[in-house]
């Protein structure tokens, strides 16, 4: 329980940020999960749709400070190796 008024806005913002941040992190695993889905079924046309889409969000999350732009290359350099993978064979 918060102490002082700048105390409660503060526990205020952080319950607005924290939500923020859960809905780009669920939007960044949704997006992944259907690329990866997509992959899976063999159809390389809508897996790179997914993978451009799924390079989007990351790229969002990662201007909007939500994952750290290390971790935001790292996800994008799996996903685009994984398609070159697939699409190699």
């Amino acid at each position: 329980m918060p102490n002082t008024k700048s105390a409660a806005k503060r526990a205020r913002q952080i319950k607005v940020r924290t939500a923020r941040n859960r809905r780009y992190k669920s939007m960044i695993k949704t997006s992944i999960r259907r690329f990866e889905e997509a992959l899976q079924s063999g159809d390389l046309e809508s897996s790179k749709i997914r993978l451009i889409a799924a390079i989007r969000q990351i790229d969002k999350a990662a201007a909007k400070g939500v994952v750290h732009k290390n971790n935001a290359a790292r996800k994008k350099s799996r996903l685009t190796r994984l398609y070159n993978k697939h699409a190699a064979s």
